[in-house]
């Protein structure tokens, strides 16, 4: 995909306080491609074990449902957690710089002569952004302890990764609810051209061809697949 972005004053403004555009991609990314793995895993198994559509739905239901709750409550908590951490650190820079403003501006200091700053200008840089403190940490945070630049949100993770799993899961499932003819083989050519639709739309954000990214997520999920609907026909009635 082609990252080209106007150049304008204004442009790159708006662009450089903007959050990223991929903020919430691994969460979308990762609830989708879990939704319709473990969701197709539950349609194969059962139809392995030969049993009921009516069984394939119930159980494809609660999946999505309760394991798409389950990933959505997971990622609040985890994301939570690094915005816990964050704030600890903004306490422990805070602190520093009152206590021990010297050695925390030689810390910039560093840094920004890491970035190719020298001399006078270096002197200049540090001064700069020191006199402003919420700017300094800021860039500590990024720099000394390599956190991301924008703040992550727990609940906007959490429902990208709930949504991506629920419109990805219920695709398996879409030809027993509406009883279609060869229920499992439809769903079964739907789950396949879901996973390399996501993997597709992953490279957007990659350097990888949108086909070499879709073939890698088809095969990961095809795997997942064969394992789930042998185990099921282990136990066939």
């Amino acid at each position: 995909m082609s990252n080209d972005h106007g150049h304008a004053p204004s442009e790159i403004a708006l662009r450089l306080s903007s959050k990223s555009e991929n903020a919430y991609l691994k969460d979308m990314i990762y609830g989708g491609i879990d939704g319709a793995v473990t969701t197709f895993a539950i349609v194969a198994g059962v139809e392995g074990a030969g049993l009921s559509h009516g069984v394939i739905v119930a159980l494809g239901l609660a999946n999505i449902l309760a394991d798409g709750f389950s990933m959505a409550a997971s990622n609040y908590s985890g994301t939570k957690a690094e915005l816990d951490d964050r704030d600890r650190i903004i306490r422990v820079e805070e602190r520093h710089i009152k206590e021990h403003r010297e050695g925390e501006l030689e810390e910039l200091r560093q840094i920004l002569a890491l970035r190719g700053l020298s001399g006078e200008v270096l002197e200049q840089a540090t001064a700069a952004i020191s006199a402003n403190k919420k700017k300094w940490i800021d860039l500590m945070l990024t720099d000394e302890y390599g956190l991301p630049r924008d703040r992550p949100d727990p609940l906007r993770a959490s429902l990208a990764t709930f949504v991506a799993f629920l419109m990805a899961g219920a695709v398996p499932l879409i030809p027993y609810v509406f009883g279609m003819p060869n229920a499992f083989q439809t769903s079964v050519i739907a789950t396949l051209l879901t996973f390399f639709g996501i993997g597709a739309l992953k490279s957007k954000w990659s350097l990888a061809r949108w086909w070499r990214s879709g073939t890698e997520t088809l095969i990961i999920g095809a795997v997942a697949a064969l394992i789930a609907f042998g185990v099921g026909g282990l136990f066939h009635a």
